[in-house]
């Protein structure tokens, strides 16, 4: 799964009362969020070097085994979003006046995967089915 981009104008905010979409706090225990009917959590990143968002979209990926959207929103910068992607957000809004060409071009950077486990692949490079374990 490709983490999918989104300009900030293409990002469209929960209304109030839905219940399909869970706004979640950067100081909210992750691994206590009520997610039943969630279809999409936001994360917010108030500033680029808060990062515990990260640590929530983990948790939600790999111990709640979320599978819905999980959006990255805020002061997010195209340096950070190869490490959204491996830490289980699905979809980044850009902050406004990111050029999403750009944002393209760094997931395209390395299109080829990592060698270390993460989020979306629970195993390492040399364990993963047709890969030798020879080094």
């Amino acid at each position: 799964m490709r983490l999918q981009v989104l300009t900030h104008d293409q990002h469209q905010a929960p209304n109030e009362g839905d219940t399909k979409i869970l706004v979640l706090a950067n100081d909210a225990d992750a691994l206590a969020a009520p997610l039943e009917g969630v279809t999409r959590i936001d994360l917010d990143f108030p500033a680029f070097t808060d990062g515990r968002a990260f640590s929530q979209a983990y948790l939600l990926r790999r111990r709640r085994q979320f599978s819905g959207d999980i959006r990255a929103t805020g002061d997010v910068l195209i340096d950070q979003l190869l490490q959204m992607e491996r830490s289980g957000f699905s979809t980044a809004v850009l902050k406004e006046g990111v050029d999403p060409t750009d944002a393209q071009r760094q997931l395209e950077r390395f299109s080829q995967g990592f060698y270390q486990a993460d989020a979306l692949n629970n195993k390492p490079h040399f364990l993963r089915e047709g890969t030798s374990e020879a080094a």
